[in-house]
Protein backbone atom coordinates (compact mmCIF):
# COMPACT_ATOMS: atom_id res chain seq x y z
CA UNK A 1 0.00 0.00 0.00
CA UNK A 2 1.38 3.41 -0.91
CA UNK A 3 1.84 6.09 1.72
CA UNK A 4 -0.73 8.22 -0.13
CA UNK A 5 -3.34 5.44 -0.12
CA UNK A 6 -2.69 4.82 3.57
CA UNK A 7 -2.98 8.54 4.36
CA UNK A 8 -6.28 8.78 2.47
CA UNK A 9 -7.73 5.68 4.14
CA UNK A 10 -6.56 6.82 7.58
CA UNK A 11 -8.11 10.24 7.04
CA UNK A 12 -11.41 8.59 6.07
CA UNK A 13 -11.32 6.69 9.38
CA UNK A 14 -10.67 9.91 11.31
CA UNK A 15 -13.51 11.65 9.49
CA UNK A 16 -15.97 8.99 10.71
CA UNK A 17 -14.97 9.80 14.30
CA UNK A 18 -15.23 13.55 13.68
CA UNK A 19 -18.75 13.05 12.34
CA UNK A 20 -19.82 10.96 15.33
CA UNK A 21 -17.93 12.65 18.18
CA UNK A 22 -16.92 16.05 16.85
CA UNK A 23 -13.23 15.09 17.17
CA UNK A 24 -10.88 12.16 16.87
CA UNK A 25 -10.35 10.60 20.32
CA UNK A 26 -6.65 10.46 21.25
CA UNK A 27 -6.77 6.69 21.70
CA UNK A 28 -7.98 6.34 18.11
CA UNK A 29 -5.48 8.66 16.47
CA UNK A 30 -2.70 6.10 16.08
CA UNK A 31 -4.77 2.93 15.58
CA UNK A 32 -4.37 2.80 11.78
CA UNK A 33 -0.55 2.54 12.02
CA UNK A 34 -0.31 -0.92 13.63
CA UNK A 35 -3.16 -2.05 11.39
CA UNK A 36 -1.17 -0.93 8.36
CA UNK A 37 2.11 -2.34 9.59
CA UNK A 38 0.58 -5.79 10.02
CA UNK A 39 -1.71 -5.74 6.99
CA UNK A 40 -4.91 -5.34 9.03
CA UNK A 41 -6.15 -1.93 7.89
CA UNK A 42 -9.30 -3.53 6.38
CA UNK A 43 -10.18 -4.81 9.87
CA UNK A 44 -9.89 -1.31 11.32
CA UNK A 45 -11.99 0.06 8.47
CA UNK A 46 -14.68 -2.58 9.00
CA UNK A 47 -14.71 -1.95 12.76
CA UNK A 48 -14.98 1.81 12.25
CA UNK A 49 -17.78 1.37 9.69
CA UNK A 50 -19.73 -0.90 12.05
CA UNK A 51 -19.21 1.48 14.97
CA UNK A 52 -20.42 4.39 12.84
CA UNK A 53 -23.46 2.42 11.71
CA UNK A 54 -24.42 1.47 15.26
CA UNK A 55 -23.86 4.95 16.65
CA UNK A 56 -24.97 7.18 13.79
CA UNK A 57 -27.76 5.11 12.29
CA UNK A 58 -29.44 4.00 15.51
CA UNK A 59 -33.21 4.14 16.02
CA UNK A 60 -32.31 5.86 19.31
CA UNK A 61 -30.83 8.86 17.52
CA UNK A 62 -27.36 10.29 18.04
CA UNK A 63 -28.01 12.02 21.36
CA UNK A 64 -29.61 9.07 23.14
CA UNK A 65 -27.17 6.56 21.67
CA UNK A 66 -24.22 8.55 22.99
CA UNK A 67 -25.88 8.88 26.40
CA UNK A 68 -26.41 5.11 26.52
CA UNK A 69 -22.74 4.52 25.81
CA UNK A 70 -21.79 7.14 28.40
CA UNK A 71 -23.96 5.33 30.95
CA UNK A 72 -22.53 1.88 30.24
CA UNK A 73 -18.85 2.70 30.26
CA UNK A 74 -18.44 3.90 33.87
CA UNK A 75 -20.01 0.61 34.99
CA UNK A 76 -17.20 -1.13 33.12
CA UNK A 77 -14.58 1.17 34.72
CA UNK A 78 -13.75 2.59 31.29
CA UNK A 79 -13.13 6.24 32.15
CA UNK A 80 -11.54 7.45 28.90
CA UNK A 81 -14.13 5.89 26.55
CA UNK A 82 -16.83 7.29 28.88
CA UNK A 83 -15.31 10.75 28.39
CA UNK A 84 -15.31 10.26 24.62
CA UNK A 85 -19.00 9.34 24.62
CA UNK A 86 -19.90 12.15 27.02
CA UNK A 87 -18.31 14.59 24.56
CA UNK A 88 -20.11 12.77 21.75
CA UNK A 89 -23.41 13.23 23.60
CA UNK A 90 -22.75 16.95 23.97
CA UNK A 91 -21.81 17.10 20.28
CA UNK A 92 -25.15 15.42 19.48
CA UNK A 93 -27.18 17.95 21.48
CA UNK A 94 -27.22 16.60 25.03
CA UNK A 95 -26.57 18.91 27.95
CA UNK A 96 -24.66 18.59 31.19
CA UNK A 97 -27.97 17.89 32.96
CA UNK A 98 -28.39 14.84 30.70
CA UNK A 99 -24.95 13.56 31.72
CA UNK A 100 -25.83 14.06 35.38
CA UNK A 101 -29.12 12.19 34.88
CA UNK A 102 -27.24 9.27 33.34
CA UNK A 103 -24.76 9.31 36.24
CA UNK A 104 -27.65 9.22 38.70
CA UNK A 105 -29.14 6.23 36.89
CA UNK A 106 -25.75 4.52 37.11
CA UNK A 107 -25.90 4.94 40.90
CA UNK A 108 -28.93 2.66 40.96
CA UNK A 109 -27.80 0.13 38.34
CA UNK A 110 -24.03 0.05 38.88
CA UNK A 111 -23.26 1.63 42.24
CA UNK A 112 -21.30 4.47 43.70
CA UNK A 113 -18.09 4.15 41.63
CA UNK A 114 -20.05 4.48 38.36
CA UNK A 115 -22.03 7.40 39.71
CA UNK A 116 -18.89 9.16 40.94
CA UNK A 117 -17.11 8.68 37.62
CA UNK A 118 -20.13 9.94 35.68
CA UNK A 119 -20.33 13.08 37.83
CA UNK A 120 -16.59 13.60 37.55
CA UNK A 121 -16.85 13.55 33.76
CA UNK A 122 -19.91 15.83 33.74
CA UNK A 123 -18.04 18.31 35.95
CA UNK A 124 -15.00 18.23 33.65
CA UNK A 125 -17.16 19.03 30.64
CA UNK A 126 -19.31 21.80 32.03
CA UNK A 127 -18.69 25.20 30.47
CA UNK A 128 -16.17 27.47 32.19
CA UNK A 129 -18.88 30.03 32.96
CA UNK A 130 -20.68 27.40 35.09
CA UNK A 131 -17.69 26.92 37.38
CA UNK A 132 -18.68 29.28 40.17
CA UNK A 133 -18.18 28.41 43.83
CA UNK A 134 -19.99 25.35 45.14
CA UNK A 135 -22.49 26.31 47.84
Amino acid sequence: MTDRTFAERSEALRERYRTTFGAVPPAVEDRPWPARDFGRLPTEEAFTALRHLVLADSPLGDRVQQLVHFGQLPALCRAEPARVHARGALHAGAGIADLIGVAETALITSGTPSYALGLEIAAELRPDDDRGPVR
